[in-house]
């Protein structure tokens, strides 16, 4: 089978042009989702106009779309990483340089917090105090109680983190493996983010990768920050299990003694 521009490709690239492209992907995955989120989501609420409005099924899309794009565009360069669980992962299973993947979080991070910043100074030409309202309203923050859309606690954030990016993770392995993978491999990725999102949006906004949930936080109020770390720790966790259970399951040498 032929090399593919996938996540888990070993990049060929400079480490530099590698952390710029893990900023642009991050960025340009931030840009669409969060403003896919905060613009078109609920476009119209409360109006005639109120079915342009793109919704959940909208943002889910929008973050699958965004990673296919991703990564056939920066998956040569970095590996189209852009989520520093996938990075983790990705190292836990061997498939990745333990030594990288420091500088790829923070590219990451930098990229998911250039990606609000724009989104905020887009949001201050809005109409009727539009940013003061979007940050009052969390600006698209994951979250529990308050900030998740359908009122889950924080039992149910933990476990959507965990679970979905272990899965995701999973999956990202399966297709991405030097032998039996796929060419296909990005969109069979982005589909499953898809999915996942259309699945776990109204419990905590849907997180699964921690820079996307830092870029929104800051700008999402003092609960947002407060309840950051489940976004942090649990998609992190969810990624590790997978990696290291996947290696040990999936990729051990056949005895041929039987």
């Amino acid at each position: 089978m032929s090399e593919s521009p996938t996540i888990a490709t070993q990049p060929k690239s400079t480490t530099g042009a590698a952390l710029v492209a893990e900023a642009f992907g991050t960025l340009l995955l931030v840009l669409a989702t969060i403003g896919t989120w905060l613009f078109a989501a609920g476009f119209g609420a409360g109006t005639d106009a109120s079915n342009k409005g793109v919704g959940f099924v909208g943002v889910s899309l929008a973050v699958g779309l965004t990673v296919v794009v991703g990564v056939y565009a920066f998956g040569p360069i970095s590996g189209g990483h852009f989520n520093p669980a996938v990075t983790l992962g990705l190292a836990a299973a061997g498939r990745f340089p333990w030594r990288r993947v420091v500088p790829y979080l923070i590219a990451q991070v930098v990229g998911g917090l250039v990606g609000t910043t724009l989104l905020v100074l887009v949001s201050l030409s809005g109409p009727n105090d539009f940013l003061t309202r979007a940050e009052g309203a969390g600006f698209a923050s994951n979250g529990w109680d308050s900030l998740s859309p359908a009122g889950f606690g924080i039992g149910g954030a933990v476990i959507v983190e965990t679970l979905f990016t272990l899965l995701f993770l999973v999956v990202i392995l399966g297709v991405t493996h030097p032998v039996r993978g796929t060419r296909f491999a990005g969109l069979a990725i982005g589909l499953t983010l898809t999915v996942i999102h259309l699945a776990t949006i109204p419990i905590d906004n849907t997180s699964v990768n921690p820079a996307r949930s830092l870029a929104t936080a800051v700008y999402g109020g003092a609960t947002a920050l407060s309840q950051l770390w489940v976004f942090i720790v649990f998609p992190i966790v969810g990624a590790l299990v997978a990696g290291f259970a996947y290696r040990a399951l999936f990729d051990g040498t056949r005895s041929l003694a039987a």
